[in-house]
């Protein structure tokens, strides 16, 4: 019973590691934008804003753990996942109501470090959704050893798409109409 429980878990977490970029993708690539109303504007500010807390959050989540603070880091782990969820929605929502924004700067040392982070940001923020829902689900699970072993490529890489996130946004900011 255990192991079919486990198993459905994990199908899920897979299910959803490749059916979250591939509905974002999807929706990034309809033409014809929804009209929500020009409240939307904001969300790419409220998105640096988001990205921003989740890295304070994920370093106070080290932190935390490191100094055997369990309940602090189980809120504070959560908090970033909600966040990282909110995101999502929030990011989902500005891309189908407006037209992407073009990067305009033409220094071409400039461009290349801005084209790098944003790629670099968008493939590894695929490859991060597998890991953060599988060290969610060991730790609330309880199966600290496997929820370990997870973290150890989760954290850096969800840091990472975290800081990365805001640096693009604070490049791009300027451009924003």
């Amino acid at each position: 019973m255990l192991l079919e429980k486990r198993e459905t878990y994990n199908r899920w977490i897979n299910i959803l590691s490749v059916a979250i970029p591939v509905v974002v993708a999807l929706l990034l690539g309809i033409r014809q934008k929804l009209d929500l109303g020009t409240w939307t504007k904001v969300l790419p500010h409220v998105n640096g804003v988001i990205n921003s807390v989740t890295a304070v959050l994920l370093i106070i989540g080290r932190i935390q753990i490191s100094k055997g603070q369990i309940d602090r880091h189980r809120k504070t782990m959560t908090l970033a996942f909600i966040l990282g969820s909110l995101f999502l929605v929030s990011y989902v929502l500005y891309h189908m109501s407006n037209d992407s924004t073009r990067f305009g700067s033409e220094v071409a040392y400039v461009r290349l470090i801005y084209y790098f982070l944003l790629i670099s940001h968008i493939v590894l923020s695929v490859v991060v959704v597998w890991f953060v829902l599988r060290a969610v689900y060991f730790a609330w699970s309880g199966q600290i050893p496997a929820h370990k072993k997870t973290v150890k490529y989760a954290f850096p890489i969800w840091l990472y798409v975290s800081v990365t996130g805001v640096i693009v946004y604070l490049m791009i900011s300027p451009y924003y109409s």
